[in-house]
């Protein structure tokens, strides 16, 4: 398990500016709405966590993203900015399931008092491979599952409405619009998998962040170049000799990369295996989303680009 550990004068500057806030204010305490028309003060921790709260929260809400785009959230480190910015919040929102592991330390540095919403509330966890210590605790990549996602959005919209009852309608009203939004992906994405024979629906990935994707769409996971939920693992030349063994014996037609991760190892690997990589514009987005304002910067954008690389590859 990493261990985060948050510079002494970065922690001073975050207790000074929580301290500088409304901390001593009836409205700061947990539950409370804000006393003006001022947007709700949120922290987000991923991409696909933001992309939630402002689907969610719109002009309501002011969101402050801790991880940008195509940073490896298994391998995030905190920063004085970070902690400044928790202590100022109101609501810090994070996937869970363990994905943050930095984040309690963090919070506990900046001296945040308000609400944690652990948006994986009520989703049914995978389970992680028993020999993948990092991941204990289940496979964090929920949001793969549109379903999932639904779930996750309805936990935020909850925290909001709590937090800012004046305008818990409003949430509500984003919330049905952005959840007729999901099932739709949702079927969009059993359609276009439909038309792929069940045998041709094999995936080879960078690393394993599809478990969820993969069990709604009814895929067969062959195997990933890092063997791992967690990107910080490596492949043995044992685990590489029988990888490339059961891409060749599947029948596995490609390797496909993530936007977020280097493809050097997968290239190598597809060499030997003697398959194509999926890579460059056409890499997955598995651990985050795209630059932001492109159609892959929005987690429907990225899921519907995931399908459609991996439906087509599949297919050709």
């Amino acid at each position: 398990m990493k261990r985060i550990f948050v510079p002494a004068a970065a922690t001073a500057l975050a207790l000074l500016a929580a301290g500088c806030g409304s901390k001593g204010t009836p409205d700061a305490a947990a539950g409370a709405g804000p006393s003006s028309g001022a947007p709700l003060a949120v922290i987000a921790t991923t991409p696909e966590v933001a992309d939630f709260v402002r689907s969610i929260g719109g002009n309501d809400v002011s969101v402050t993203q801790i991880i940008k785009p195509n940073v490896d959230p298994h391998e995030y480190e905190p920063t004085p900015a970070d902690i400044q910015a928790i202590g100022k919040a109101k609501l810090v929102v994070k996937n869970g399931v363990g994905l943050e592991e930095w984040l309690d330390q963090t919070i506990e540095s900046a001296g945040f008092t308000g609400t944690v919403v652990d948006a994986s509330q009520g989703v049914a966890i995978r389970k992680g491979d028993p020999g993948d210590e990092e991941m204990a605790g289940g496979d964090p990549h929920i949001w793969h599952n549109p379903q999932n996602a639904k779930t996750m959005v309805t936990n935020i919209e909850k925290a909001f409405a709590a937090a800012d009852a004046a305008r818990a309608d409003i949430f509500a009203s984003n919330l049905a619009g952005y959840s007729a939004q999901l099932d739709k992906l949702d079927a969009d994405n059993q359609a276009a998998f439909a038309k792929i024979p069940a045998q041709q629906r094999k995936l080879v990935t960078n690393h394993d962040a599809f478990g969820y994707y993969i069990d709604r769409y009814h895929l067969q996971f062959v195997g990933s170049v890092i063997p791992s939920l967690d990107t910080s693992a490596e492949l043995s030349a044992q685990q590489l000799t029988d990888l490339v063994a059961k891409i060749t014996s599947t029948g596995a037609k490609a390797i496909f990369t993530e936007s977020s991760l280097p493809p050097k190892s997968a290239e190598a690997i597809a060499k030997q295996a003697g398959v194509k990589v999926v890579g460059g514009e056409d890499a997955l987005y598995g651990d985050s989303l795209g630059a932001p304002g492109t159609p892959q910067g929005t987690y429907l954008g990225a899921e519907q680009h995931n399908t459609q690389v991996i439906t087509s590859a599949l297919a050709g």
